[in-house]
């Protein structure tokens, strides 16, 4: 059998399938595709929002009724005074041991509070709170008409007359949370009640601002969602962000077998705010965790302030008893320019600094590496092709 003259292009794990070539389209058969396009599109995107809708208000109904159990059970305990306490702590280990992240004490402590600081939302008979059928938990769930997320930033609100303010604002101008967030944050409630025309300040407040606008996906993957279903969040960062983790978390691997990959986005919850830690890696030698993070733009003292809330972190979550404790690498990449700064302060004494030095690779090395990284993503053809040596999500 004859030898083709064309040789195949062999298929390269993680680029997904091969592209076939469309037919030819008239102007009319296009016209009539983008109508059917868009309106396929506009569909999902509905639905995606009306079923997030759904789980949050499922979510937020069991929430508040695990906190009216949790009080009830401490009612019925009270003889001894530290009964809720040791029930909420027996209660995390084994819900998470069964349903995973999302039923920590702090969790727990977070819906006896939901229930303790709306005890009156739902006029219910016992019975109906005991049973939790799907039914039952739909016809309360209506009950709740803001996210979970709305109601954990309005739990910090201590003043009860504040919090229904913010409450019934939110409700009525359909606040995102961002948006909520920020009229807290700025104090809307108290600027309001000094405001001598409090109708003109409250229709200031109703109109949202660009950094309040929410993606179609950001209720979809919404932290707090992703805990209550037990899915994994597959979120990633802009495209540039992604080819440089990517191609950092190569660099580290092909040093040798001193870096052993841990995750990628890490999600950790400190009170009631979300980060994401872009890489985080364990060095055998070492014996220490070794979290980096990622920012495009320079470096601020800001970047180091967190990085060292990540730190305190791991230290006091995931690090182990044998271990030394974690390093922070911030790797910050704009316009070409890189720059990388190791977190070593938190270190017990100076020899450890030092060894943690040597032993790591240099700034300057991982500098050069990320730098040369943004200069190949610049190079890219426009048909999206990336460079030879530069692999990676959407490369």
């Amino acid at each position: 059998m004859a030898e083709s003259k064309h040789k195949a292009v062999p298929h390269r794990p993680g680029q997904g399938a091969p592209r076939k070539a469309r037919p030819p389209a008239t102007p009319a058969a296009n016209a009539d595709y983008e109508t059917i396009h868009g309106g396929i599109v506009d569909l999902l995107q509905a639905a995606r929002i009306a079923a997030a809708r759904s789980v949050n208000a499922l979510m937020t109904v069991s929430y508040w009724e695990i906190g009216h159990r949790i009080v009830e059970a401490e009612q019925k305990g009270r003889r001894k005074a530290d009964y809720g306490e040791v029930l909420i702590k027996r209660l995390a280990l084994d819900l998470t041991a069964r349903f995973g992240r999302g039923f920590g004490w702090r969790n727990l402590f977070q819906m006896r509070a939901f229930y303790l600081a709306w005890p009156g939302i739902l006029q219910t008979p016992s019975a109906i709170s005991a049973s939790a059928t799907p039914e039952n938990l739909a016809a309360l769930a209506g009950h709740f008409p803001l996210p979970w997320s709305a109601y954990v930033r309005l739990l910090s609100v201590k003043d009860e007359q504040a919090r229904a303010f913010y409450q019934a604002e939110a409700l009525r101008g359909g606040w995102s949370v961002r948006q909520l967030d920020r009229q807290i944050g700025s104090q809307f409630y108290e600027r309001t009640a000094l405001s001598r025309d409090k109708a003109a300040m409250l229709a200031r407040g109703q109109a949202p601002r660009p950094e309040d606008a929410l993606g179609t996906d950001a209720a979809i993957k919404d932290p707090y969602v992703l805990e209550f279903l037990d899915l994994k969040d597959d979120y990633s960062e802009s495209e540039l962000e992604e080819a440089l983790i990517h191609r950092l978390q190569d660099f580290l691997l092909e040093l040798g077998d001193d870096f052993a990959f841990i995750g990628r986005q890490k999600r950790l919850r400190i009170d009631d705010s979300w980060f994401r830690v872009d890489l985080v890696f364990f060095h055998r030698r070492l014996r220490c965790l070794v979290i980096i993070d990622l920012k495009v733009g320079r470096f601020s003292y800001a970047d180091a302030g967190q990085m060292h809330l990540y730190l305190n972190y791991a230290k006091a979550n995931w690090m182990r008893a044998d271990e030394n404790p974690p390093v922070g690498l911030i790797l910050c990449s704009e316009k070409g320019a890189a720059e990388a700064r190791y977190a070593l302060e938190g270190l017990p004494n100076k020899v450890m600094a030092s060894e943690y030095q040597t032993v790591l690779p240099s700034e300057a090395q991982i500098a050069r590496e990320l730098a040369e990284t943004t200069r190949l993503l610049a190079l890219r053809k426009p048909s999206g092709d990336g460079p030879s040596g530069l692999q990676g999500p959407g490369l």
